[in-house]
Order: C-alpha cells, then sequence, then structure tokens
C-alpha cells in the first residue's frame, strides 16, 4: 500500500502541457496541425503528402517586443504553420499558414531539394525489400533462401547524394541485414549488398554488389536482450529517489521556473527540444530578470562514415536534417529512462495523410542531485560549509536506426546551462569474411562483424542575449607572457594571461578548437560592465570534444556538412537561419544551391559584416570521433560529451550562496562549542536568524566579535519570519529566555 501515495505523486506531474491560449512559443497542438493541414487543403487541393508541419516562430523583433512587456499592451504574435508538402513527380512545396486568420500565407514549390525521411518512409522500405526478386536473388547468392525472407531487415537510409541519380527523384539506400531467430540482432549478420529505393514508385531502382562477396556470417548469435546473459549481478541495492514534497519546479504551459531560472520549453520534429526565452533573476540586482540566451537548440549533426569503398562513402547520416530528431523520438519511461518526480509533455506531428499524431511523454523534465555546489573547509579549525548542488533536467532520446542519442539541457543554480549528449545504441556493422583485413577502416567487434570507423558532430545553435540582444563574441586563449625571462615585465618567466581576440566579422569568426591554449569563446554585452572587474558581462563557452572533421576537403561529406568544418561560425542573426545544413538536406551535392542556402553560403553572403554589439547566432560543431571495439558490442555502454555555457562577469558574485548550506559550521560558533547545523535541521533557520541579527546589531550598536552572548541567546530559538524586519527584537520568538526583561539586556549587552 505504500507504493499508492508515491504512484499519485508521479501522476500529478504527468501532463501534455496542454494550454488554452498557447504562448507564442508553444509547438503547434495537434489541433492546430490538422486545422492547417486543412486550410492547404482546401485551398491547394488533396493531392499532396504532408512531410512537416511545425511551428513558424514569430519574428524576434516582433517576440522581444512582447516579451518586454509580458504580453500587456503588445499584440500578440500570430499562430503561423509552416509546412513542407511532397506532390506529384517528388515536386517539394514550402508553404506558409496563418492560423490566426485561417488562410494560406505562401506555397512555393522548391527545386532541387528533398526534404527528410519520415518514419512512414523508413517503414515502406523493408517492406518492397522482402519482394523484390532482384533483392531475393541477392539473398540466395549469400545463403538465404526465399522462404526466410521475412528474416531479412533494412535499415533505410537517404541516399545521401550519388552522382548517378542526382537529386530529381527522392531516393533511400537500404542496409541489409538478417536475424535467424525473431529475438537476434540482426546486426551480427550485415548483408553485403545495397539496394537504392525510389520513393514515388515504391520499387527498387538499384542495387550495389560489392567485387568481393561475403556470405552470410555463420557465427553464433550475440544478444543484450533480458534473459540472454548466464548471470545478471546480484550486488546491487535498490536506489530510491523521492521528493516527498513534490518538485521544486514551476510550469504554466511549457513556461518553466525553477532556482532563478525562467525558460520555454518548445519542441520540434527537427531539432527535438528548442530553449527559448532563457532569463536568470538576479538577486543582487533586485531580484531582476536578466536575458541569457534567446534560443538555444541542436541545429543539426553528421556523422561520416571512414570506409572509402564504395558504396560506404554514402554513409554520413546528418539525423537530424534527413530524418529529425523529434520525429525519431522515443516515448520515455519512468524509471528507465528518468528516475524520480517527473514532468512529462507531449509531442504532436502530423502524419503523411494530414492527421496529427502525438508521441506520448516525449520531453522529460526533473531534478537531479549534482554533486557538490560548493565547498571550503579551514585548515585552522576545522570549520567547513558544503553546499550541495542540483539541477533540473529537460530531455528527450531519439533513435536513429542503430544509435541512441539521449540529449540532456541541464539548468544549473549557479548560472550555468550544460548540454550533455550520450551515446548509445548499437554500431552500424558491415559484412567481412574470416581472415579479412579490415584494412583499418574499421574494427573486427565480432566473428564476422565489421564496425566501421566513423564520428557524430553535432552543432550546437546559441542565440545570445546577454542582458540584451546586442552582443560580441570574443575568443580567448591562455598564453604565456610575451616578455623574455629575466626581463622587467616578467622577470621569472613565469607569466600568462587569458589573449582575448574579439571576432569582428564572419570571415573572422570562423574558428578552430585549440585544445593547447584551453581555448573557450565569450559571448558578452560590451555595454554591460561587471563592476568588479571591468569586463564585459558574458557567457563563456567551453567545450573539449571537438575533432576536426576528418574526410577531405572535395570529399561529399566535406562539402555538404560545411558547419562541421570548423569549431565555431558566428553569423548576423536572420528569422529564417535556423539550420546550418540548409533546410532540406537529403541528396544535396553539397554545390550552392539559392533555394537552399547552407551556413556557408550566408557568411560568404555577410563575411565583412560587423558583427560587434550587433544581434549575432553562434554556431559550435563539437562531438567524438569512434573507432569501435568489441567492448561497444552488441551493445555500446553510453558515452557522454557535455558543453558548458557558463557566466563569466555577468554576476558580481557567486549567484549560488543563496542556495542554504548542506552543512555549515563558522568559527565563532566552534569557540563556543558549537558543531554546526545541517539543512533541513531546526539549526539551520536559526543559522540564518543569528547572521541577520548579528550583522545588524553590529551595524546598530558597532560591536564586534565573536558575539557570544549572542549566539547562546539564538541557539535552540523559533524563527517568526524571516522577511523585512524593523525590529531587531522580532528575531528572537521572547521565549526563548524565562525574564523577557533580562532576555533583552543580555541579549542587547553580549560581546
Amino acid at each position: 500500500m505504500a507504493a499508492i501515495p508515491r504512484l499519485t505523486q508521479l501522476a500529478s506531474h504527468v501532463s501534455s502541457a496542454f494550454h488554452a491560449t498557447p504562448h507564442p512559443f508553444d509547438p503547434l497542438s495537434a489541433t492546430e496541425i490538422e486545422a492547417a493541414v486543412g486550410i492547404v487543403k482546401e485551398a491547394q487541393g488533396n493531392e499532396y503528402h504532408f512531410n512537416a508541419v511545425t511551428l513558424r516562430e514569430p519574428k524576434k523583433a516582433a517576440m522581444l517586443d512582447w516579451l518586454s512587456v509580458d504580453g500587456k499592451g503588445v499584440k500578440k504574435p500570430s499562430r503561423t504553420a509552416e509546412i513542407v508538402a511532397i506532390g506529384r513527380g517528388s515536386k517539394v512545396y514550402d508553404g506558409l499558414v496563418d492560423l490566426t486568420d485561417g488562410k494560406v500565407m505562401q506555397w512555393n514549390c522548391t527545386p532541387g531539394v528533398q526534404p527528410l525521411i519520415t518514419m512512414e518512409d523508413l517503414n515502406a522500405v523493408e517492406v518492397v525489400c522482402r519482394q523484390d526478386p532482384k533483392v531475393i536473388e541477392q539473398c540466395s547468392i549469400l545463403g538465404i533462401p526465399s522462404e526466410d525472407m521475412h528474416k531479412v531487415y533494412c535499415d533505410p537510409w537517404t541516399i545521401g547524394f550519388d552522382e548517378r541519380f542526382g537529386s530529381a527523384v527522392r531516393l533511400q539506400q537500404a542496409l541489409m541485414y538478417y536475424r535467424p531467430h525473431i529475438d537476434d540482432s540482426q546486426y551480427t549478420y550485415p548483408l553485403d549488398f545495397c539496394p537504392i529505393f525510389d520513393a514515388d514508385t515504391h520499387k527498387i531502382i538499384h542495387i550495389d554488389v560489392p567485387t568481393i562477396r561475403r556470405p552470410l556470417n555463420k557465427a553464433p548469435s550475440t544478444n543484450y536482450h533480458a534473459g540472454t546473459e548466464k548471470q545478471y549481478r546480484d550486488d546491487l541495492k535498490p536506489i530510491h529517489i523521492t521528493q516527498p514534497e513534490g518538485v521544486s519546479f514551476k510550469i504554466d504551459g511549457r513556461q518553466l521556473s525553477w532556482q532563478n531560472w525562467n525558460v520555454h520549453v518548445g519542441f520540434n520534429y527537427r531539432e527535438g527540444i528548442v530553449l527559448n526565452n532563457l532569463t536568470f533573476t538576479d538577486r543582487d540586482k533586485g531580484n531582476t530578470p536578466r536575458g541569457v540566451f534567446y534560443r538555444l537548440s541542436l541545429a543539426e549533426m553528421v556523422v561520416p562514415y571512414g570506409n572509402p569503398e564504395h558504396p560506404h562513402h554514402r554513409k554520413h547520416a546528418f539525423d537530424l536534417g534527413e530524418y529529425g530528431g523529434g520525429y525519431m523520438t522515443n516515448s520515455l519511461a519512468l524509471g528507465c529512462d528518468c528516475k524520480g518526480a517527473i514532468h512529462y509533455m507531449d509531442a504532436a506531428f502530423v502524419s503523411k495523410a494530414g492527421t496529427a499524431e502525438t508521441i506520448k511523454n516525449a520531453i522529460c523534465i526533473h531534478e537531479e542531485d549534482a554533486g557538490i555546489l560548493h565547498k571550503h573547509t579551514d585548515f585552522r579549525d576545522d570549520t567547513c560549509t558544503v553546499t550541495r548542488a542540483r539541477k533540473l533536467v529537460i530531455s528527450h532520446v531519439f533513435t536513429a536506426a542503430n544509435y541512441e542519442y539521449c540529449v540532456y539541457w541541464n539548468l544549473m543554480q549557479d548560472g550555468t546551462v550544460a548540454l550533455e549528449i550520450k551515446l548509445t545504441g548499437i554500431l552500424n556493422t558491415y559484412s567481412m569474411n574470416p581472415n579479412e583485413s579490415t584494412n583499418g577502416w574499421g574494427t573486427q567487434v565480432y566473428p564476422g562483424v565489421n564496425a566501421h570507423n566513423h564520428q557524430h558532430l553535432f552543432c550546437l545553435r546559441i542565440d545570445p542575449n546577454i542582458d540584451g540582444p546586442l552582443n560580441s563574441v570574443f575568443q580567448s586563449d591562455a598564453v604565456s607572457g610575451t616578455a623574455p625571462v629575466g626581463s622587467p615585465e616578467n622577470k621569472y618567466g613565469n607569466a600568462f594571461h587569458a589573449l582575448k581576440t574579439r571576432l569582428d566579422t564572419p570571415a573572422a569568426a570562423v574558428r578552430d578548437y585549440d585544445g593547447a591554449t584551453s581555448r573557450t569563446w565569450d559571448m558578452v554585452n560590451e555595454s554591460s560592465v561587471n563592476r568588479y572587474s571591468g569586463a564585459p558581462a558574458g557567457y563563456k563557452l567551453v567545450s573539449r570534444e571537438v575533432p576536426p572533421l576528418l574526410p577531405k576537403p572535395g570529399s561529399l561529406v566535406h562539402k555538404r556538412a560545411a558547419f562541421a568544418r570548423h569549431a565555431l561560425h558566428v553569423t548576423p542573426y536572420a528569422d529564417n537561419q535556423l539550420y546550418p545544413a540548409g533546410v532540406h538536406v537529403p541528396q544535396t551535392s553539397g554545390e550552392p544551391n539559392p533555394a537552399n542556402m547552407d551556413l556557408a553560403a550566408w557568411i560568404d553572403a555577410t563575411k565583412d559584416e560587423s558583427l560587434v554589439n550587433k544581434d549575432v547566432v553562434v554556431w559550435h560543431t563539437f562531438g567524438l570521433t569512434h573507432f569501435p571495439a568489441p567492448e561497444d558490442y552488441p551493445l555500446m555502454p553510453a558515452e557522454p560529451m557535455t558543453v558548458l555555457l557558463r557566466p563569466r562577469h555577468f554576476f558580481e558574485r557567486n549567484p549560488a550562496l543563496d542556495v542554504r548550506p548542506s552543512f555549515s559550521s563558522w568559527p565563532s560558533l566552534v569557540a563556543a562549542g558549537g558543531k554546526g547545523v545541517r539543512s533541513g535541521d531546526a539549526g539551520a533557520e536559526v543559522y540564518e536568524v543569528y547572521l541577520r541579527a548579528r550583522d545588524r546589531l553590529q551595524m546598530r550598536y558597532s560591536i564586534t566579535g565573536p558575539n557570544n552572548c549572542l549566539s547562546i541567546a539564538l541557539d535552540g530559538a523559533a524563527l517568526q519570519s524571516k522577511d523585512d524586519f524593523e525590529d531587531l527584537d522580532a528575531y528572537i520568538n521572547p521565549q526563548v529566555l524565562s525574564d523577557a526583561a533580562n532576555y533583552k539586556a543580555t541579549f542587547l549587552m553580549g560581546s
């Protein structure tokens, strides 16, 4: 029965974040999606398949005006749906629908592009492959009889780009596998050929077959499902995560507030989670909510594989731009994907037919203990103050065929934003013959299983709003002093400093990472100066996992993934520049296309434009290079990477000092025989009362020293109220001392 209150508590945190009057940043609801489709069908006819229907975010200038007055007295931005549809002959249409006025604002055929591949598109390929005579023939050559075609599987990928077929026809490539038993992992039995699927005709139009054939793997299966291990560890004791008093955050629709943070939590089919209008309340500046970031999102990624043999050069998935991180999002489960007291948000998307579909529990919001926030022990008397940290986690998980990407946006109590991504799932595999060499392009992770080298490169889009939208970006490098040893400026040779380089134009802001100088980048407001340091208020981008794009210049992926060529780019803000590989990514060749411009084209068009004290966008590419090993198979342990956005010269002191210490002792308390107080103890509030009373007493009566009598008088006192007392006496319950008169005399005369 003890579980019933717990379940009731958890259920109270589950919602679809439905709000009767949507915030301008709210994703489109299922009702709005179907309304947009209905408006298009009425105006344009019923001949289209719908690829995407999503919110077109309001123009930034209008949105900032509305936010600046909290929506009072300024017209609320209208709700606009952005639509991608496919007509006959793979023609792609981009449209805008004004949901407020109920009309089509724009409907254009966009030449030379293909939209992303949806889950419905992916599911169709496997069905066709199993029935295609040429695929059946290839399976037979490898040792799979025709009656076993139900055991043949494929991971459909967009074809990337293949010069033999171009971009006029919507194509997918099928990476083929076999399952001897339904519970086996098909990745242990990869097949060596690759069919090409025409999404218009639903036919296999070509099959790439290698010159050296690799028959079906005969190795025994290696699986990971429950029950497949001979013995599981039995020495783990349960950890229970509970919040009996409920969560510390508040949610109004999709507007989230927690520990001085305020943020809108959005979501779309492509980027997944989008954080808008992040502010942090500065208690040292009159409880003022200060702008930090206007928009944060994971805008794109690319996964290039390192086997140069045809057709493996086509394996470089743009998982967000080609498939959609939102479309591939998992429905999260309590106790597995998330633990504790959870608030879930659902996500609504469009189907091919134009109906709305919902992914339940697409976003998980919860608090976690985050270790030590700050601590110091004085070696002289062993006094100690330590405060434990908590973080708010906003997360989603998406599955891109074989890989899982776990995306965690962490808000920290000290004003830091930490983006953590964990990579898990299953390696993409290819077949190999016994004793065959991988030539260094991969690793045999299991008999007959070749896992190719690859990279995971993510592009973080940062729209800074540091005390307002007019910001600048600096590069910071740790360098030795230039003066020689023995000189007056550097007599002992130990000088070093942070070399700051302002990135004045988009051309000058194309930058690579340098670990030797601990390179970071600062986004600052040069008109908001810290009164102590004299430096501009800012946030520092700290990223240590920044590998270079390894495919050579001139390679297909190097041309297509311009954002991944360098670690940092900075561009002037533009409302329509959200996706660094272009709006439509599948089957791009990397050659310039005015109808589908990418980050390289944006920079080329504005390369000499000033970025100083302007509305700017920072694009940061980070990730890892993966050389597979047997420990990664058959299921990879999660590998994490983190990018930090940390306040620098933004606050005048540690902004988390107002988090109650977990334990604190101080010299005067120890001298009087006290041991300290812990958070949650009755003494914790007494401690706060004591400090306030002592400080006011010292100011009023110029009393200095440990004030032992005051400490004794306050020992065990009950707190009446903690805020805004004019009378010092009110800090103490008069019943603490039996004699009220003696109490006041003792209190005021103590030293």
